[in-house]
């Protein structure tokens, strides 16, 4: 993969993980981004840019539906959740970027419930920052996934298609997300979220407008900004 992105004037690093799910490529040197904490599934990253701007990159790779019950997906969100906290707790600030395939669309329990990610549809509740439960104060994701449902943008009305012969069906999936802490949506503007249909002028859907898993991914990417 390096040297394929290499070829590029922009050079590319590899840096040093124990993550097994999940690759990063940076445009940077690995000095920059060091793992804080990792998982099979789940990285943790401290990037302290060249400019001197500093945040967490939290990326993922969720259990899969065919493998993983509801239940059982809801307590890996949770999992994940406190160990962003931790993390957060840690270094004392919460500019916190979270990505990845999650395997969930965004209504689903486990990234709305407030023990879980707690990732919510509008910027106004994210800004709250957090609610109090029982008690106990849960703090938000921003989740703007939601903005790509259906038909309300040119690109498709999801990231993953799913069509079987049985009732509960959703066809389109946001299994593909970007979540942001209210520290980070000053750096984040909506419309440089994209869900991609083509890479370097080759089409990664079908002819029949669905992702093309044999062409590329039965996953479509996600493209994002943030300026620091």
């Amino acid at each position: 993969m390096l040297s394929v992105l290499n070829r590029q004037e922009v050079q590319f690093h590899f840096p040093f993980s124990n993550c097994e799910k999940i690759a990063i490529y940076t445009g940077f040197s690995g000095e920059f981004i060091r793992p804080l904490y990792e998982s099979h599934r789940i990285t943790i990253r401290q990037v302290v840019l060249p400019s001197g701007a500093e945040f967490l990159l939290t990326a993922v790779h969720m259990p899969s539906k065919l493998h993983f019950s509801e239940k059982s997906q809801i307590s890996e969100c949770i999992n994940l959740a406190n160990a962003i906290r931790e993390v957060e707790e840690k270094l004392g600030h919460r500019k916190t970027v979270l990505v990845g395939d999650f395997n969930m669309n965004p209504f689903e329990y486990g990234v709305i419930a407030a023990n879980g990610l707690h990732a919510v549809m509008t910027k106004d509740i994210t800004l709250r920052r957090e609610r109090m439960v029982q008690d106990k104060p849960y703090p938000f994701f921003y989740n703007p996934m939601w903005g790509h449902w259906g038909d309300a943008n040119e690109t498709p009305a999801g990231t993953y298609y799913y069509e079987k012969a049985e009732h509960d069906v959703y066809f389109w999936n946001l299994f593909d997300q970007v979540m942001l802490r209210p520290d980070v949506l000053p750096f984040f503007r909506n419309d440089d979220l994209k869900i991609l249909t083509a890479c370097s002028g080759k089409s990664l859907m079908t002819d029949k407008g669905l992702p093309d898993k044999d062409g590329g991914s039965d996953h479509l990417p996600i493209l994002f900004t943030l300026n620091f």
